[in-house]
């Protein structure tokens, strides 16, 4: 018996898990990953990008942690918005709001206090060109609606697996640096784990999509 095309899209229902996992990602991610009673000594997940750059034994050198890797759960959130965006078996309200959903997550890249000038130095070369990358995926969306949905939902994996794993390394390598800092044991507060937990769950409604349509039917949606 051939497949059933319908049961190979990605449907609003079936999205929801993974939309819903993806903004439990991003809320853990400005939740506090340094966690303290005095709140202007909490550190959120995406200042770590900058506040790493003058820890000691962290700075830039040998085995230095690359700062960039705090910015991979926007990446994924505004890439992934981006991509579930251009499935047309999804409603219309909601591709248009997962499209406007991934230009603010790709814009909390740039740096503070930028100007042109600083985005223009080799610093930070490296998330300029994945903020671009992300603003144009809404354009593109003409043509990433080709592809099909299992390649999609493979880059999603992908994606959300670095946003889970990449950050927990590098947290782990600058907290007891942190730590010391603040003259006592730190243990990883709640924005930390609930990121974690949120990204690695975009990558298991993923994949269980994946298998959902991998019944040998062509999950293309043309």
């Amino acid at each position: 018996m051939k497949p059933s095309r319908r049961g190979s899209q990605l449907t609003g229902g079936r999205s929801i898990p993974i939309i819903v996992a993806g903004l439990a990602g991003l809320v853990g991610y400005y939740g506090p990953w340094v966690p303290h009673r005095a709140a202007g000594l909490v550190v959120i997940g995406l200042d770590l990008a900058e506040y790493v750059k003058f820890l000691p034994k962290v700075a830039p050198g040998p085995g230095a942690i690359a700062r960039e890797i705090f910015y991979l759960p926007l990446f994924t959130v505004s890439m992934g918005a981006a991509l579930l965006a251009s499935r047309r078996s999804l409603p219309g309200w909601l591709r248009w709001g997962l499209a406007v959903a991934s230009v603010p997550a790709a814009l909390a890249m740039l740096p503070p206090a930028w100007s042109p000038a600083v985005l223009r130095l080799p610093e930070f070369r490296l998330q300029m060109m994945a903020m671009g990358a992300c603003l144009l995926a809404v354009p593109l969306a003409s043509l990433t609606r080709y592809l099909p949905n299992r390649l999609v939902l493979t880059l999603m994996v992908t994606l959300a697996l670095a946003a889970a794993i990449g950050p927990a390394w590098g947290f782990s390598q600058a907290l007891p640096t942190i730590g010391g800092l603040y003259g006592h044991t730190l243990h990883p507060g709640w924005g930390f784990w609930l990121s974690m937990t949120g990204f690695l769950g975009v990558a298991f409604f993923a994949c269980a999509e994946i298998l959902r349509s991998s019944d040998g039917s062509r999950p293309a949606d043309s």
